[in-house]
């Protein structure tokens, strides 16, 4: 970051590339050279596109991409399939490639979404092609946002590519974002991983409905609090280097329906389906038949982008399934009372997590069937030892930051008739608190061998 400041201006995006680089070759060695290929397909696709020959340039940028996430993302799954279909007709798989080996390139999913997104933006003459090779790549390669999003589009930070200014007010807030991200992850949900991962592995004689359910609310706690975490680490570093990224998380879990949930969960991600995919299969324009079709499709590659999995794809077509339901009876939504509909939703919700969080569909049934068991007798020794005081702690934090209400608190103490001299009161205990946050993420990261790249192969 001194690096980066001291960098004369005209040369603050080739340093940034650079280092940008630097960290993905640290974790992924010699594929760094496919992000590259990758950026210099679609720069040069939006070119092609600028020079009138539209279709041709978003024809390759778009088969370049599903290609490269075809081969190194769901190759090994097809051929898998493919093998287990053979056998299930007694016919040899001999001939059948087997791509176990094949490595998955960190945010392979996340930069393929975010080229594309610029091409088809071309294409649709929503922004200008961009002349500047440099530019281009460190867009395609800015290293906050690269292994776990949010999907930034470049007509976002067009501007702050060419020119952007870091203020002392920019870099704090940024700072105090990255914190607060980085203790998500770190406090919040790898404590919750810890008690999530012990109760998806008891084996279901050692478990109960209690227990069950206690699972999918934890993990529910964890995976909102890795990705948003994650998030908010990437929007604080986009600040203090002067770009401004965009929201990717609004409270779901406050939400009323799936619908609802879809608006405030991993914004960027569901605004890519809406625009560039639901939109361009006709959306909700040529009859209700046709709307569903759209739907069921959208989320069954939602669920597929999630991973290459069979539980992936049946969490993506059972959260379909509901927007669908939904649908029919959005006439009805004022009439319902409000804690009726969130427990509605929250049920549905928990439910779809136990797909999402298992190997198999069939260990995702074993367990909704001991969610639904009320004959198991509760394993309270098991209780015992890992709702433990500090865990308890966390799981009240956890609950506390997943709705608004704390950051009602603390708007209200900034905002209100206080004097400027009285807020300036609470900086210094605001920095304290931050820094206390800090030292105990990094303690964290000291004494756990954590690895930033062990979680988020999309």
């Amino acid at each position: 970051m001194f690096v980066y400041f001291l960098t004369p201006k005209k040369f603050k995006n080739f340093t940034l590339l650079a280092f940008s680089l630097v960290f993905y070759t640290w974790g992924e060695k010699e594929l760094v050279l496919l992000i590259l290929l990758s950026a210099a397909v679609d720069y040069i696709s939006g070119l092609i596109i600028s020079k009138g020959k539209r279709k041709l340039g978003l024809y390759i940028s778009i088969t370049f991409n599903i290609s490269i996430l075809l081969y190194f993302k769901y190759a090994n799954f097809i051929s898998s399939n493919l093998i287990s279909l053979l056998e299930g007709f007694n016919m040899s798989p001999e001939g059948a490639l087997n791509f176990s080996n094949i490595a998955l390139p960190i945010g392979i999913s996340f930069y393929t979404f975010q080229t594309m997104s610029y091409t088809i933006d071309v294409y649709r003459g929503q922004v200008k092609a961009c002349k500047n090779f440099i530019d281009f790549a460190t867009y395609v390669t800015l290293f906050p946002q690269l292994i776990a999003g949010p999907i930034v589009r470049y007509a976002v930070i067009e501007k702050e590519l060419k020119s952007r200014t870091v203020t002392t007010s920019l870099f704090y807030e940024g700072v105090e974002r990255f914190i607060i991200g980085l203790s998500k992850k770190m406090i919040i949900a790898n404590n919750c991983a810890v008690l999530a991962d012990a109760i998806f592995n008891l084996p279901p004689s050692e478990s109960s409905m209690l227990i069950a359910w206690l699972g999918t609310i934890v993990y529910s706690f964890q995976i909102y609090f890795d990705f948003s975490g994650y998030s908010d680490m990437a929007i604080g570093l986009g600040k203090m280097f002067g770009f401004n990224f965009p929201e990717n998380f609004n409270y779901p879990y406050i939400s009323k329906s799936i619908r609802e949930f879809w608006r405030r969960w991993h914004i960027t991600l569901s605004n890519w389906f809406k625009d560039y995919l639901y939109i361009s299969l006709g959306g909700s324009r040529e009859g209700k038949w046709r709307t569903y079709t759209n739907l069921i499709i959208v989320f069954f590659v939602t669920g597929l982008w999630h991973g290459a999995n069979w539980t992936f794809i049946f969490w993506g077509l059972f959260h379909g399934l509901f927007i669908i339901i939904e649908w029919n009876f959005k006439d009805t939504d004022s009439k319902r009372p409000a804690f009726l509909s969130h427990l509605y939703f929250l049920f549905v919700l928990n439910i779809s997590w136990v797909f999402f969080r298992n190997d198999t569909v069939t260990d995702a049934f074993h367990y909704l069937m001991t969610m639904f068991n009320f004959s198991l007798e509760t394993n309270t020794a098991f209780l015992n030892f890992y709702l433990t005081k500090e865990m308890l702690i966390v799981l009240f934090a956890a609950l506390l930051l997943s709705t608004p209400i704390y950051k009602k608190i603390v708007s209200g103490v900034f905002n209100s008739n206080l004097t400027s001299g009285t807020k300036n009161m609470f900086l210094p205990l605001k920095l304290i608190g931050l820094f206390i946050l800090l030292f105990i993420c990094f303690t964290y990261i000291a004494t756990d061998s954590y690895n930033p790249f062990i979680y988020f192969r999309f």
